[in-house]
């Protein structure tokens, strides 16, 4: 193999299925007009656009499998994290949260209520990679090992901490909304305090001149650009807000397209560096998000309707709350200008690019995608997500539960009642008709697999008030 190529994964926080001006779905929506992201076609053109993307509902699961390859029900950090020994997932309707990883990762075998496993950094550092962490990491608890990104194999952290959210994207307010909301501040970019800059926008220096240091010292790099945006609070974005104000739409409408927009103008300066430097050619490009597009909350209009077609959105096993946008770029290597609707996950990222590297992967959950992303065969492989907690918000799907979905067949379990809902996704994208009773054959089929892999994994579920586990699909 030649020198082995830079690796960049450009991963956004909450961005929709539908939020972009590129469309993922089979046609043009509305949504795909509202916004402006010229970058992420360009980004589209120049490599393959996966239109069956997932991940999980809320943000850490998806972030500990992005980094480990390993699913939910392995890893167990199934849910958001921030405080040492502090769950954030409430209890309702008569069901006791689960004993799950609410400390997250952890780079010690023995941190209680962590998941320790070889990471996608620590893998790229035995083949002599520099990787760097900018932005949103949100990978373990306040006082944990995992806390600190350098723990789990970057080696450098430049704003990453245990908190999933910024209290202030404003520079000049030191990005922290008030003094009580100091364990929200975005931390280590001190120098910018006071400035005029947006964060989206400091974030990008930051990942350029770590990019370029390494670049300077000869290392390959791993770059993990992870934006706090698109993720609440909605600050304006003065330099593209009016547009969206003068379009029309509600101020909270406005300011997340312009929080979409900065994020699209981030990954268009990156770019440009990469090929100011002579190494786009060199240079595999990821870009994700991180779950379904936010809409129980926060944002103008109708809930649970900014995702459509899609059903629902962020914290819910519905399609909102599961599809992502994800494009792959290596151009000569990753077919250009490409469509592929094989559905993918996030734990597959970390055994494709080591395949895609020449690296062994070893034991993990994911599956590679390497021969597909070159050109050969696809291997479908099923789809699971498990997500045992009930979220802040409430809303369509926005509950316990566990899903698989399977060819275009996608089942979901919810523990409350326990019950089970069945959709043909081929034929029923928005997931309106639920065919459990219709197809009993198809429905008993996933409801094996489903079972099948919680056993496998061991998967805690919630319990009823009287310590009784919740059934298994």
């Amino acid at each position: 193999m030649p020198r082995r190529p830079n690796v960049v994964v450009f991963l956004v926080d909450d961005l929709g299925w539908q939020d972009s001006s590129e469309p993922f779905h089979r046609e043009r929506t509305p949504w795909n007009d509202r916004y402006r992201t010229p970058n992420l076609e360009r980004l589209c053109r120049a490599g393959t656009k996966f239109t069956q993307a997932y991940a999980h509902p809320v943000c850490t699961p998806s972030r500990a499998s992005l980094l480990t390859g390993m699913a939910a029900a392995t890893h167990r950090a199934t849910h958001w994290t921030l405080r040492q020994d502090t769950p954030t997932d409430p209890q309702r309707h008569g069901l006791l949260r689960p004993e799950w990883n609410l400390h997250g990762l952890s780079s010690e075998a023995t941190t209680p209520r962590a998941f320790h496993a070889p990471t996608l950094p620590m893998r790229l550092r035995t083949v002599g990679y520099r990787s760097i962490l900018v932005g949103k990491a949100h990978f373990g608890a306040i006082g944990t090992p995992g806390a600190d990104p350098r723990q789990l194999g970057f080696d450098e952290n430049v704003a990453g901490h245990a908190a999933g959210a910024p209290s202030s994207y404003l520079a000049k307010n030191g990005f922290l909304r008030n003094d009580k909301d100091t364990v929200w501040q975005v931390p280590g970019l001190e120098r910018h305090h006071g400035s005029d800059r947006f964060l989206t926008d400091v974030l990008t220096d930051e990942a350029i001149a770590a990019a370029a240091r390494a670049r300077a010292d000869g290392a390959p790099f791993f770059l993990y650009l992870a934006h706090y945006a698109v993720h609440t609070p909605l600050d304006a974005d003065a330099r593209f807000v009016q547009r969206y104000l003068d379009a029309g739409l509600p101020e909270a409408e406005a300011r997340y397209a312009a929080l979409v927009e900065g994020m699209d103008h981030s990954l268009g300066r990156l770019l440009d560096w990469l090929e100011a430097q002579g190494i786009a050619d060199d240079t595999l490009v990821v870009f994700a998000s991180d779950n379904g597009g936010l809409s129980a909350n926060s944002r103008g209009g109708e809930p649970h309707r900014h995702n459509s077609p899609l059903r629902s959105g962020k914290g819910s096993l519905y399609e909102g709350g599961l599809r992502i946008p994800f494009v792959a770029s290596w151009p000569g290597h990753v077919p250009a200008n490409a469509t592929s609707p094989q559905p993918v996950q996030l734990e597959d990222l970390l055994p494709t690019v080591c395949g895609l590297l020449g690296l062994d992967a070893g034991a993990v959950d994911g599956t590679s995608l390497a021969a597909a992303w070159t050109g050969g065969p696809a291997a479908p492989h099923p789809l699971f997500f498990h997500h045992p907690h009930y979220w802040g918000s409430q809303g369509p799907g926005i509950e316990p539960g566990s899903a698989v979905r399977d060819g275009d067949w996608k089942l979901v379990w919810f523990y409350r009642d326990a019950r089970a809902e069945l959709y043909d996704l081929a034929h029923d994208l928005g997931e309106t008709q639920d065919l459990a009773a219709a197809r009993p054959e198809v429905t008993a089929r996933l409801r094996a697999l489903l079972r099948a892999h919680l056993q496998a994994k061991n998967a805690q579920v919630p319990s009823r008030a009287d310590g009784t586990p919740c059934a298994l699909p």
